[in-house]
């Protein structure tokens, strides 16, 4: 997996590829990583890269000319796709990070200011992505999202099964975790995972996705009831748990502690 990214401060995205997992990944040559700083492609002396926006209005944005240069630079036939990372893009998902993972190289541009000009989104841009409904002033921190995101799916950067029972898998949130000590303060770690049933510990952790779920994003829930996502056991744990008591729901729900 090989990602470009275009940016007005690429020494933002060289920490991240130098720090942890990331880190390994590159030195063991599954993941590849190319920086471009959009100021090498400036037209004079002060590496302007901004301008006011034609018809008025506050802010600035950048100038199509240098983001022209920069992606001519990287684009060749072999090329992924182009994403702009965007506000105005559509949603950024763990299905579309499965997807992104399955191209060869994925070419980040990072916007600033108020953005860039609308010719360079027409003239070059494959997809338009947001991380969720807020406004940034950096489009580095957006792309590292999306990195983060999608380069811990790509084969042998971390094991499979971790990514089995994550969050968003088969439409559910993560079970509760636990580590040392059995007591902490006042509270203990849940029997059954001190059992060693490893049946009970599984019937345990679906049900407290299924809690969990409920309570924090029903919508999931009508999402994979109407994919036909759920299996026998966890439609019925949703039925048991008062998922199906009113469809319009979207507040937090109030769920026994099964601990």
């Amino acid at each position: 997996m090989k990602y470009t990214v275009l940016s007005l401060f690429p020494e933002i995205i060289d920490i991240y590829f130098a720090s942890s997992i990331m880190a390994k990944a590159v030195s063991r040559g599954i993941v590849e990583y190319r920086p471009v700083n959009i100021r090498d492609f400036a037209l004079d002396k002060h590496h302007t890269c901004d301008d006011a926006p034609y018809g008025g209005g506050a802010g600035m944005l950048m100038l199509p000319e240098v983001l022209g240069k920069a992606l001519e630079s990287v684009i060749s036939a072999a090329s992924g796709r182009v994403i702009y990372l965007s506000p105005g893009g559509r949603p950024f998902t763990q299905d579309l990070a499965k997807e992104l993972v399955r191209e060869e190289e994925l070419i980040l541009l990072c916007g600033r200011y108020e953005g860039i000009d609308q010719r360079i989104i027409d003239s070059y841009v494959d997809d338009e992505i947001s991380i969720g409904d807020y406004v940034l002033s950096s489009g580095e921190v957006a792309a590292l999202a999306l990195i983060d995101a999608t380069y811990r799916l790509v084969d042998r950067v971390i094991t499979s099964e971790s990514l089995e029972e994550e969050s968003f898998s088969g439409g559910l949130l993560e079970y509760p975790q636990y580590t040392r000590p059995e007591i902490y303060g006042t509270l203990q770690v849940p029997e059954v995972l001190l059992s060693g049933h490893h049946e009970n510990i599984r019937r345990w952790r679906l049900r407290k996705r299924v809690e969990k779920t409920l309570s924090l994003r029903p919508d999931l829930i009508r999402r994979g009831k109407e994919s036909g996502l759920f299996d026998g056991e966890t439609r019925k744990l949703i039925q048991e748990l008062g998922g199906d008591r009113d469809e319009r729901d979207t507040g937090h729900r109030s769920l026994p502690d099964e601990g």
